[in-house]
């Protein structure tokens, strides 16, 4: 009988190890694929140099593309990283929003501003509910060119405390007999961000329950 050693004649009969299937090509696969090719290649007409060129050439266009294929993902996952960074920076940070909806929350006020390309004798804001019954108008009177901010407290035309709720802000400069509409910026905090996916951009989420893309955030100032 027999006795076989601990280690070294396991060894012996260990089995091969086991060989993971591929179902791509390599440079070295294409290289020993080519050197075959030329070995059994029939001697009286033997591969012409343009036709062997050209499979260099498309071998090399198929490598190249694959290598940037993985220098993009390494790209897209470095800026999906950055935009992470981003995003945790403007949370809880308020922000002038490219809108025409404000909050107003309880005890609270609606606060925004529009931008005039040259001076009016007098800016007024419309506020309006969802019924888009007329709630209060702000007379901002003679206002020069620039940024012009604006604050609604809250309190309607009668003298008494609207809903809570969204209400629309539309803003006019009265320029002699000319009436021109003007778009509003909203003032709203960030509440929290929605990273995008595949190459998107992120998603804002006010409070107030809006969403809207970073694009159209005007100036963040707090």
């Amino acid at each position: 009988m027999t006795t076989l050693g601990p280690i070294d004649n396991f060894q012996e009969f260990a089995p091969p190890p086991e060989q993971k299937p591929r179902d791509q090509l390599g440079q070295e696969d294409f290289l020993t694929l080519m050197i075959s090719q030329f070995r059994n290649q029939d001697p009286f007409e033997p591969m012409d140099n343009g036709e062997f060129l050209g499979q260099l050439a498309q071998f090399s266009t198929v490598n190249g593309i694959s290598s940037l294929n993985s220098a993009f993902s390494g790209l897209a996952g470095s800026m999906q990283d950055n935009q992470a960074l981003q995003a945790a920076g403007l949370v809880g940070r308020s922000v002038l929003a490219v809108s025409d909806i404000g909050s107003l929350n309880e005890g609270g006020s609606i606060n925004g501003g529009l931008e005039l390309e040259s001076s009016a004798g007098n800016v007024q804001i419309d506020i309006t509910n969802r019924s888009g019954e007329l709630v209060q108008r702000l007379n901002l009177g003679q206002q020069p060119a620039g940024m012009v901010r604006f604050s609604w407290d809250g309190v309607d035309a009668s003298g008494q405390r609207a809903d809570s709720g969204q209400y629309q802000v539309t803003a006019r400069a009265i320029r002699g007999t000319d009436i021109e509409s003007a778009p509003t910026v909203i003032e709203a905090e960030i509440q929290s961000v929605t990273l995008g996916q595949f190459g998107g951009g992120m998603t804002l989420n006010l409070a107030g329950g809006q969403q809207m893309p970073l694009g159209q955030i005007y100036q963040i100032i707090g």
